[in-house]
């Protein structure tokens, strides 16, 4: 069975395939229409071919480094298995593609088995943080977590009333302090709430100032003692909201966060807002963390957790459909 059979068979069982259509529509019409174009005049994979490719991929956002790795990867296959025709090749791409990503191992959700899981949200302001968090904390509750938010981001103004007002909506707990307080303090009194109520889950909205690295470190190191003394192992989760819209500016955003804290999973926002969700790909292969929810619209449902046989259909269901032809 070719690459193609079996992410239409693995997509047809996704409970979410109409949501990654819809999401991925303009990254697929986008992504299709430039790798059909490939076919006009094909005449094998030459240096010409490449050349195309190349582009075509760095045209999705997928970025210079994993880039080339496809492409030499697909003509390195070509070669060896005598691939001829176009559909072959674009089975082929989508293999590498495929194989980028599932080449790291993800871990499993860390989830604490002796009280709170405590899970901190960071990134830059824009990204989406405030309200994916917020639509996070729905996707607990109905896993029947009992959820308490606590409003971190004390510097960016209104992002406190922000997360208060889904709290309410949410009929969830917003843990607050005040503005231009001490974020550490927050994330200590929602740890003490969350012991004492015992309840499941602890999300912490963090502040996302990317101006001053070394303040940001510092925030962000003290962050994580203050929790680690409250609930030991914490934080369990830190997960990286990354705007898909920004392209390869994320990857950079990413680096940054990385540097200061241990990212443990990426949270890509606003991908039904894009033409170019090859940032996934570029995401897993520079920086070797796993896309662990995918924001595929703008309403409270919209953020599901990222399958990657849905999202390389929802991508490339143009191809697939074309026959590759």
């Amino acid at each position: 069975m070719g690459i193609f059979s079996k992410l239409k068979q693995a997509f047809g069982s996704n409970e979410d395939q109409d949501r990654y259509l819809s999401g991925l529509d303009k990254s697929k019409k986008s992504f299709s229409q430039r790798i059909r174009r490939l076919a006009l005049g094909f005449s094998g994979v030459n240096e010409e071919f490449l050349e195309e490719l190349m582009i075509a991929l760095l045209e999705a956002d997928i970025g210079v480094k994993t880039a080339q790795k496809i492409v030499d990867a697909v003509e390195n296959e070509a070669m060896d298995r005598r691939l001829r025709t176009f559909s072959e090749i674009s089975e082929c791409l989508v293999e590498q593609m495929a194989k980028l990503y599932t080449e790291h191992e993800d871990r499993p959700f860390q989830e604490n088995p002796d009280g709170p899981t405590v899970i901190l949200m960071v990134g830059v302001n824009g990204s989406g943080k405030t309200t994916t968090t917020a639509k996070l904390a729905k996707r607990f509750q109905e896993d029947q977590k009992s959820v308490v938010l606590a409003a971190a981001d004390t510097f960016r103004a209104g992002a406190v009333d922000q997360l208060a007002k889904w709290a309410e909506r949410l009929n969830l707990p917003c843990i607050k302090g005040r503005e231009n307080g001490d974020p550490s303090a927050v994330l200590v009194d929602a740890c003490r709430y969350a012991k004492e109520h015992h309840s499941d889950i602890v999300i912490g909205d963090t502040a996302g100032r990317l101006q001053n690295k070394a303040n940001l470190m510092k925030e962000l190191e003290k962050m994580k003692r203050v929790v680690a003394k409250e609930i030991p192992g914490a934080p369990h989760e830190v997960w990286l909201v990354i705007d898909a819209t920004t392209g390869q500016n994320g990857i950079s955003q990413a680096s940054v966060f990385m540097e200061t804290t241990d990212v443990s999973g990426i949270i890509l926002t606003k991908t039904d807002g894009t033409a170019k969700g090859g940032i996934v790909i570029a995401i897993r292969d520079l920086l070797g963390l796993p896309v662990t929810y995918i924001g595929l619209g703008e309403g409270i449902d919209d953020l599901r957790p990222f399958d990657i046989n849905a999202y390389l259909y929802g991508l490339c269901e143009g191809i697939l459909n074309d026959g590759g032809a």
